[in-house]
């Protein structure tokens, strides 16, 4: 197995276990800490490679390592609310606490033999804030961030964030010392945190420079605002990076292909000896520019003669990077010439693309990104504020609607008219965006019930965010500029449906006008590939359809050419057909379940 292949899977396995399943929960007395909470992480170092070593000693091993971490946190009055494999979840009301209790356990670990396993080593962080507190188990960015935190420090180092820090009613305990490692960028790629190191008085440590960032080759941006609800797809792409060498991500405009790109990238940045460059292509409109676009982000200086690629390629033959190139669809031919070029010669480089449509390259892995999950229309109307938060569509909304506001809250009363909005607006994170920032002047039941002129109410968008991102209609705009004229006519033609439908119907609604079946049916197919008509599996066939903001697209589009009456007659006489075939064959069979779908 090659070096790099191994360091990949093995982070594509601690990746997995970040989000700890199962709650165990644990308190000594009182009630679960609520309002201001401080939070602790840990778990061993290298215990997947002992695991593999030695699995009788090491469960042994881990035995009486939870028996003296759980004791710990339970003396110091903590909640342990997760625990999996060799991790713990920790909640703690006073920071003063969370520190003791582990202090203690790293001494108490120290004092015990575990030479059958090569010893255990703990890392722990402690972070403080408010946090979803839900059938015992916290739930948000503060949880997020402290797991991020963890995973930036080494065996036998404990970190507290400057956050918690700053929160220390009493100053610290006698025993403790705090050094200032200074700030730090996480991976979850927001602002910098301010890291200490925990140690006991008598009991100072050195350790390597911590696993942040800041420590690794990136040019990675930072992100303003919290990545939620893409956990598990973070996890699928990072298995797909471990197999593939060229891995894109496909999907519909807003849906979260660039976030997700980065967060990938991100958890990339820890593979040793690997440098992480995030490659932007939306600013430029030639092909030609691509190389050196890649060369700027790479702070490679090309030399001024000689073909732009092949100086590229030849700059990049030893070098072990993963390459994030991100929007590729307006300039799809240059970029994957200079993709496929680069792959082909530099066999240590790793591609991650975000593309609405697929690269066509050999060797090409294609991860279409869903939309977040929402709750089917017959769950809205009884949704509880607590059930409504495990959909990340409404976790998503809820937390942009309280950037966007503080006076925001889920309760009860809103929770159907979120979940409607969420669902209305197809889980697609830039939209649920769009309509979170207008909770300034609107209820969610104003907003759920303006959503017919959502072109008009979802607007204003960040304006440093690229044009196409701070409105709806620019949006979608910006892929329909991007189809040809036999794509576009029949993109419009297709909002005639109220809801999915199968080929025959797409044909004959599309036909007329210059276009035959065989050309509305390779326009049905690159629709598809780029990500403007979903395909869905409906036994042996597929069933289409648009959602529903880009439905509402195509029809003002069908509108404005003065085409929706003639598609309406095509679309009945569709059904007139498939009716008239049913009937009979009906009566052919004398068997209703041989009703073909309309």
């Amino acid at each position: 197995m090659r070096p790099e292949r191994s360091v990949f899977a093995a982070l594509r396995r601690s990746h997995a276990l970040m989000p700890l399943p199962d709650p165990l929960h644990d308190r000594a007395s009182g009630a679960i800490p609520s309002g201001v909470v401080t939070f602790v992480f840990t778990d061993i170092e290298g215990s997947t490679e002992r695991w593999d070593r030695d699995p009788t000693a090491m469960a042994d091993a881990v035995l009486r390592h939870d028996a003296l971490v759980r004791a710990a946190i339970v003396a110091k009055g903590g909640y342990v609310f997760k625990s999996l494999g060799d991790a713990f979840c920790a909640a703690f009301q006073r920071p003063e606490d969370a520190i003791v209790a582990m202090l203690d356990a790293r001494e108490a670990l120290a004092s015990e033999d575990f030479s059958a396993v090569g010893d255990i080593r703990i890392r722990a962080a402690i972070h403080t804030g408010t946090a979803d507190e839900r059938e015992g188990d916290y739930f948000g960015p503060v949880v997020n961030r402290v797991a991020r935190l963890v995973a930036i420090a080494h065996g036998g180092q404990l970190l507290v964030s400057g956050t918690t820090t700053a929160l220390l009613s009493v100053g610290l305990p006698s025993r403790a010392t705090l050094r200032d490692l200074g700030e730090h960028r996480l991976k979850d790629l927001t602002q910098s945190e301010n890291v200490y190191q925990l140690d006991a008085r008598d009991d100072a440590r050195e350790f390597p420079p911590l696993r942040s960032l800041d420590v690794s080759f990136n040019n990675l941006p930072l992100q303003v605002t919290s990545f939620v609800g893409r956990e598990a797809e973070v996890a699928d792409v990072t298995a797909l990076l471990a197999e593939h060498r060229l891995v894109t991500l496909g999907g519909s405009g807003g849906v979260g292909k660039t976030r997700t790109s980065l967060q990938v990238a991100a958890e990339m940045a820890s593979v040793p000896g690997y440098g992480v460059w995030f490659v932007e292509l939306a600013p430029i409109s030639n092909g030609d520019y691509v190389p050196a676009t890649v060369a700027q982000a790479m702070g490679i200086s090309l030399p001024p003669a000689g073909e732009s690629l092949a100086n590229l390629v030849r700059a990049l033959l030893k070098t072990k990077a993963l390459l994030v190139f991100d929007n590729c669809e307006h300039l799809i031919d240059a970029a994957s010439d200079v993709i496929d070029e680069i792959l082909r010669r530099c066999p240590e480089i790793r591609v991650l693309a975000s593309s609405r449509q697929a690269l066509g390259i050999a060797g090409e892995a294609s991860f279409r990104m869903p939309s977040l999950g929402f709750p089917a229309d017959a769950e809205t109307a009884t949704l509880t504020a607590a059930e409504a938060l495990a959909f990340p569509a409404i976790a998503l909304f809820v937390a942009r609607a309280i950037a966007a506001d503080r006076r925001f809250t889920l309760d009860d009363d809103n929770a159907a008219a979120v979940a409607e909005i969420t669902r209305r607006l197809d889980g697609i994170p830039l939209a649920l965006e769009l309509a979170a920032a207008r909770v300034k002047i609107l209820r969610p039941r104003q907003i759920r019930d303006r959503l017919g002129e959502r072109f008009r109410v979802l607007t204003g968008g960040s304006r440093a965010a690229l044009p196409r991102q701070q409105t709806l209609r620019a949006l979608i705009d910006w892929s329909h500029d991007l189809l040809d004229v036999r794509e576009q006519t029949l993109f419009r033609r297709l909002g005639i449906f109220a809801g999915d439908f199968v080929l025959d119907a797409a044909i004959a609604v599309g036909t007329g006008d210059g276009l035959d079946d065989v050309a509305c049916f390779d326009a049905l197919a690159s629709l598809v590939d780029k990500s403007l008509v979903l395909a869905e599996p409906d036994g042996d066939t597929f069933r289409y359809r648009l959602l529903e903001s880009t439905r509402e697209y195509a029809r003002e589009k069908l509108e404005a050419a003065g085409e929706r009456e003639a598609t309406a007659i095509r679309h009945l006489h569709s059904l007139r057909d498939r009716f008239v075939a049913a009937s009979e064959r009906y009566h052919r069979t004398a068997r209703s379940d041989e009703i073909v779908s309309i």
